[in-house]
């Protein structure tokens, strides 16, 4: 039993605030040391090394680089002004353009907290200008930023991949299709809710001077370069053309182009990007050793087997594991982080998903839609604390918290929907 002990000691430290690296890399040698004596920890160099020469984790700062560079070339801005004049005309179109530019941000940066302060800061603005209800501006804003989550090229599927010994190739090419289902669940629901209450979501005039054909140009002229080389990213790794540690290095020399499109290149803004890379690659792989030495710890005192024993009792075999696990990570979700959930509990699960003959590329898949899910419940949902960093004074958190309830159980929706008809997504 030291290994569950060791595992609910962690949780509870994590939510005292601790830093998270620390609790996992000082609780494996508390109880390591308890268990074993410190001759566990004669491999751990070995296992160091292992992670630092992972071709499949270069792809993790690749793409990060990529993403500070387009936050910083005014794309998320020129995006959102050209959608919004196309779509202002329909009720609920400042919203619906939110999300369509969420979508585009996701594919081309993937960077949660720069696409939600991003539309915040220029998005959020409009929709109250207009009247828009503030729970539907706030959350819509919300759940768009959160689709870089599951949309390619998603630093989530890049570690699910590592830990289940999938390509990542082949879990990009799985999420494409979720993700279009919750991009067009979200516009469903934002024109139902428009349709139902006409004041909360009302269309803006169109500006009589400007052309509808000066409309669609701008939107287009705004919209083609990151989508090109959303085409090139991505279409490189389905072609088999290059590896998708190769194409981030593709996509990071993209992003410095598209930088020089823009206008915004300079020494200084590509040294930020860099040093904000640094510092973000850097917590990943700390997280990663501390629960690589999580995780021998917890293996060597039997922990492992205890779950794999009661995961393999559990009424409904295949299934009751699904749901139980589905539950438990949205659950978790609610208090910690994905990079924490990815490299400790994924772990514990996933040899007894493999044991049961469960598809791995669909099982990485439900879990990814499952950890997006996580940046919108309160009460620590990123994607909440970083609108609320930058909204305006009239919106309260009350407003942010009512607001993204819908957008969860759409979440949760498509989830169960994967999980019930895996073959309408291509896996099984």
């Amino acid at each position: 039993m030291i290994g569950i002990v060791m595992f609910f000691v962690a949780l509870f430290a994590l939510l005292l605030g601790f830093p998270v690296a620390f609790t996992f890399g000082g609780i494996a040698l508390i109880f390591g040391v308890w268990a074993e004596g410190l001759d566990m920890f004669a491999f751990m160099p070995y296992r160091i090394q292992s992670i630092m020469e992972n071709t499949v984790l270069m792809a993790v700062p690749l793409f990060v680089f990529m993403g500070l560079v387009l936050q910083k070339t005014r794309l998320a801005e020129q995006l959102l002004e050209s959608m919004g004049r196309l779509f202002g005309g329909v009720r609920g179109g400042i919203a619906i353009s939110t999300v369509l530019v969420g979508a585009l941000l996701a594919a081309s940066t993937g960077v949660v907290g720069a696409s939600v302060v991003a539309m915040g800061l220029i998005s959020l603005p409009v929709m109250l200008k207009y009247n828009y209800d503030k729970g539907l501006a706030c959350s819509t804003i919300c759940a768009s930023g959160t689709l870089g989550q599951i949309i390619p090229p998603s630093i989530v599927l890049i570690l699910l991949g590592d830990v289940l010994g999938v390509p990542v190739g082949d879990l990009f090419q799985a999420a494409l299709w979720p993700g279009f289902v919750l991009v067009g669940a979200y516009i469903l629901y934002i024109l139902i809710y428009a349709k139902l209450n006409p004041d909360a979501a009302q269309p803006i005039e169109r500006d009589a001077s400007v052309s509808r054909s000066k409309e669609v140009f701008d939107a287009l002229k705004a919209v083609v370069p990151p989508l090109a080389l959303i085409v090139v990213v991505l279409g490189s790794i389905f072609a088999g053309i290059a590896t998708p540690t190769e194409s981030a290095a593709l996509g990071g020399f993209g992003a410095i182009v598209l930088a020089v499109m823009y206008r915004a290149f300079c020494w200084n803004m590509l040294y930020q990007a860099a040093k904000e890379t640094v510092k973000v690659t850097a917590m990943v792989f700390a997280i990663l050793l501390g629960a690589t030495a999580f995780s021998m710890a917890f293996t060597y005192t039997g922990g492992d087997y205890l779950v794999e024993e009661w995961m393999m009792a559990l009424p409904g075999e295949k299934w009751g594991f699904l749901i139980i696990t589905m539950l438990v990570i949205l659950i978790l979700g609610f208090f910690i982080d994905f990079v924490e959930i990815c490299f400790i509990i994924v772990p514990i699960l996933a040899p007894v998903a493999e044991m049961m003959g469960i598809n791995m590329t669909w099982f990485a898949i439900l879990i990814a839609m499952n950890l997006q899910t996580s940046f919108l419940t309160p009460p620590f949902g990123f994607s909440l604390f970083y609108l609320k960093g930058v909204a305006p004074a009239g919106v309260t958190t009350r407003d942010i918290y009512r607001g993204v309830m819908p957008f969860i159980a759409i979440q949760i929706a498509v989830l169960a929907s994967i999980l019930v008809f895996p073959g309408f997504y291509g896996m099984g």
